[in-house]
């Protein structure tokens, strides 16, 4: 039966990217407790030197925040579904030439050694596989980095905080360890630190590696 449930869960969060798209905001907000925009914008003075490529932007809401910041920015995700909520979001900003690709990120369209900096923000499980990692190094530039937002703790009194946490744990999304994370790292072959950035009365982990 538990396994059963996990399975539905998991078919609800896939369908927040597809069908779905159009409440993801609004579940988004609910479980972190309104900090989920800004946990996303706790990469922003890490992100290195430009054009700059969101992986995976979602509704697109830190490819707003880049582009008003005047940062070069690119975003891709393989939801048609957000592709249209990142698009109609950047139009309203006044951002509307911000190039967005729908692809796959073991596969992503770029030229080797083009991009100065690529952004996740608590990615799906692509962002460990292997052939992910070979593209996020080839389209790197020699000085290029990486920064993901990896996950986030809310403080534990707010209710907001244990029903994340059980969501996390029957989907099986949990904040990996550190030690997971370092692993994760060194398949990469980047000079990397693991920081704990407070948001508020959060706390957002992150990853920032550089290639050169």
């Amino acid at each position: 039966m538990q396994t059963l449930w996990q399975a539905c869960l998991r078919l609800c969060f896939r369908l927040l990217y597809t069908t779905l798209a159009w409440t993801y905001d609004w579940v988004a907000y609910i479980v972190s407790s309104g900090q989920w925009q800004a946990w996303g914008r706790a990469a922003l003075p890490h992100i290195g030197g430009g054009p700059v490529l969101e992986l995976a932007h979602g509704p697109g809401h830190l490819l707003v925040a880049m582009a008003e910041r005047g940062i070069e920015t690119i975003g891709l995700d393989l939801s048609p579904n957000m592709g249209r909520l990142a698009r109609e979001r950047l139009r309203h900003s006044g951002n509307a030439d911000v190039p967005l690709i729908r692809a796959r990120a073991q596969a992503m369209p770029f030229r080797d050694g083009t991009l100065g900096s690529l952004v996740a923000t608590f990615p799906a499980e692509f962002i460990a596989e292997s052939e992910t990692h070979r593209e996020i190094i080839r389209i790197l530039n020699p000085r290029g980095r990486l920064v993901v937002v990896i996950g986030a703790r809310l403080a534990e009194e707010h209710l907001s905080s244990r029903i994340l946490s059980w969501i996390y744990r029957v989907t099986g999304q949990e904040i990996p360890p550190v030690e997971r994370v370092e692993q994760f790292v060194s398949t990469l072959g980047l000079s990397a630190q693991i920081d704990w950035e407070p948001v508020g009365s959060t706390q957002v982990m992150m990853l920032i590696a550089d290639k050169g």
